[in-house]
């Protein structure tokens, strides 16, 4: 659980299967995040938004890659 910014760059240089581990692990800490805010132990409220801010870039990058093989496919044909 690092408390650093993740650069975007930092994200696209890792694999789709790293992606989408990084994806579930960082869902799983959202889960973790919501229920000890739901039961007032959590301490560092600024880790919500940068886990979902989080998620949110690590999604746009597979989302890119997702339409970069769409569209190089469409070409193709």
């Amino acid at each position: 659980m690092a408390s650093e910014k993740v650069k975007i760059a930092d994200i696209r240089e890792k694999t789709d299967l790293e992606l989408a581990n990084r994806l579930l692990e960082l869902r799983k800490e959202q889960f973790n995040l919501r229920f000890q805010k739901a039961t007032g132990q959590l301490a560092n409220t600024a880790r919500v938004t940068a886990v979902r801010k989080e998620i949110a870039r690590v999604m746009t990058v597979i989302g890119q890659r997702q339409n970069h093989v769409k569209g190089a496919a469409g070409k193709a044909a």
